[in-house]
């Protein structure tokens, strides 16, 4: 047991060193400059950040936005998920490779295709005119609906995949049995489908938060630079303003509010049980 377990450790060392030399080493320098000051470590640089209305301003926005993307992508990532687990087998593998197959196009691509629907000449305003209920075509793009919706329909799969999982492990006769003995399906979610799937929800949420706090290409092309998000806000400081502190203080505030929300979601399924 001790010499397989010595030969284990010896086998990932290699892999060990390799990441941390590559990755975890340069990640440390670049976030050590947002604690870094004239005078040795200083929070300074947070104290700036946040006393910039602009900065809060976007903080503010980005959480916002991570939040309801995660929150949308619950909802409706449980109704399909449930759809999902309840179809005949090779129905349920189709519309799997359905929800699957987004992940295989390019961010880039899903992303202008908004363009097409949002636009002033797109799908939803040629409704609006013609319709009526507009005489002329109203501005979509580059507002924060334009980057909810692109964030929602870029990370739901996660959240469905991840739900999908978690519903299949939940017993076939658990929710007849719920039903059967006079519970609504309000009481059936919240006292046997939620707590029996919480895993899949804290990993599901943690991935779609983390995701849109942290995607860059859609809140760019959707929102531009009228809907300032931390990652856009990152690379201006970095690119334009060749601002390196500030850009290592938005790059730890993010990776700190990914752990805030993976933590939370662990703490409200705890709560659930």
């Amino acid at each position: 047991m001790f010499r397989n377990r010595r030969e284990g450790l010896a086998l990932a060392l290699p892999a060990a060193i390799f990441s941390t030399l590559l990755f975890l080493v340069p990640v440390a320098i670049l976030l050590s400059e947002a604690f870094r000051s004239d005078t040795g470590f200083s929070l300074q640089g947070y104290v700036d950040f946040f006393a910039s209305p602009l900065n809060r301003s976007v903080f503010l926005r980005t959480l916002k936005l991570g939040v309801l993307v995660a929150g949308s992508a619950a909802i409706i990532g449980y109704a399909a998920a449930f759809c999902i687990v309840n179809l005949p087998g090779k129905a349920r593998g189709t519309v799997f490779g359905m929800v699957v197959l987004p992940l295989m196009i390019s961010p880039v691509a899903r992303t202008y295709a908004w363009i097409v629907i949002l636009g002033r000449t797109g799908i939803v305003n040629d409704a609006i005119v013609g319709l009526g209920l507009s005489a002329s075509p109203i501005r979509l793009l580059f507002t924060e609906t334009a980057v909810f919706l692109g964030l929602l329909q870029l990370f739901l799969p996660l959240m469905i995949i991840s739900l999908v999982s978690a519903m299949e492990n939940i017993p076939r006769d658990v929710i007849p049995a719920a039903r059967v003995l006079g519970a609504s399906w309000l009481n059936v979610f919240f006292k046997v489908i939620l707590p029996l799937t919480k895993e899949g929800l804290v990993i599901g949420g943690t991935l779609v938060f983390t995701g849109a706090l942290t995607a860059y290409i859609t809140p760019a092309i959707l929102g531009g630079s009228k809907v300032l998000m931390l990652e856009t806000l990152l690379y201006q400081k970095v690119n334009v303003s060749n601002d390196f502190v500030s850009a290592s203080v938005i790059a730890m505030i993010l990776i700190a509010m990914s752990f805030a929300a993976n933590l939370v979601l662990k703490r409200i399924a705890t709560a659930r049980s």
